[in-house]
């Protein structure tokens, strides 16, 4: 699998996508919300829905969907999950 990264590099770094786990019992999961419209709601449900199976949730918030992560936030989400889910849609 190739994953590209949206942001403007000039030389991109190589990245490999790490396996996606078979289940999430036992893992931190961190909800990111990008900030585009509607995201918080599909997060709430999906919340909800982890949480009824006693999955521990961490919520998260980009300040804006037109800008990069900042570096803090992305260092704080790496130390506190071990998987993440973004809301990206409107």
């Amino acid at each position: 699998m190739i994953v590209l990264d949206p942001t403007g590099e000039r030389s991109p770094a190589h990245r490999t996508a790490r396996e996606r786990p078979a289940d999430l019992t036992g893992l931190r999961v961190g909800l990111l919300d990008i900030s585009k419209p509607r995201g918080p709601e599909f997060l709430d449900r999906l919340e909800a829905l982890l949480s009824e199976r006693g999955i521990a949730v961490r919520r998260y918030a980009k300040p804006t969907f037109t800008k990069p992560m900042p570096p803090d936030l992305r260092r704080e989400i790496g130390t506190q999950c071990d998987v993440v889910i973004e809301a990206l849609a409107d």
